[in-house]
């Protein structure tokens, strides 16, 4: 039987936060990267929580992420927006993306953000839960390598 060591939520953060902030990621948004991966844990998706930590780790050291978020607004409308995300922290490109979603959805009753160049982002429902806090609705899809077949093509 394994051992199990239960860890409180507030020092994990803290210590997600103290790592992301070595490396480079300014605080505010050390935050919301440990919030997503904390917030994928306690949804039970620990396939993209904490343990992902040393995963952005490794990506950053091998600069294929980068530590400083620099959105660039390509084109945008009343309504929608293609973001490019310069390979910054994902879930940062994807909160924000999602935040301008929100933002226009209130404003003109739709939001659609897209983002080019960016990278691993977390739990995808993270999002949503941002547009539902708010009384919106909203949906977050991406793209990946081909790592997984597709279900029942085997």
């Amino acid at each position: 039987m394994t051992d199990i060591t239960y860890i409180p939520v507030d020092v994990i953060h803290s210590f997600m936060m103290d790592v992301f902030q070595g490396l480079g990621v300014p605080e505010d948004e050390s935050r919301i990267c440990a919030d997503v991966l904390i917030t994928s844990d306690l949804r039970g998706i620990e396939s993209h929580g904490v343990g992902r930590l040393k995963y952005y780790y490794d990506r950053i050291q091998a600069g294929v992420q980068f530590t400083k978020t620099e959105m660039e607004i390509v084109k945008e409308t009343e309504t929608t927006a293609l973001v490019d995300g310069h390979h910054g922290m994902g879930h940062v490109i994807a909160h924000r993306s999602m935040r301008m979603a929100i933002d226009k959805a209130k404003q003109y009753g739709l939001g659609a953000v897209t983002v080019r160049n960016g990278t691993h982002f977390g739990i995808a429902g993270y999002y949503p839960l941002m547009a539902a806090a708010e009384g919106l609705m909203g949906f977050t899809v991406t793209n990946a390598r081909p790592a997984v077949a597709p279900t029942f093509s085997t």
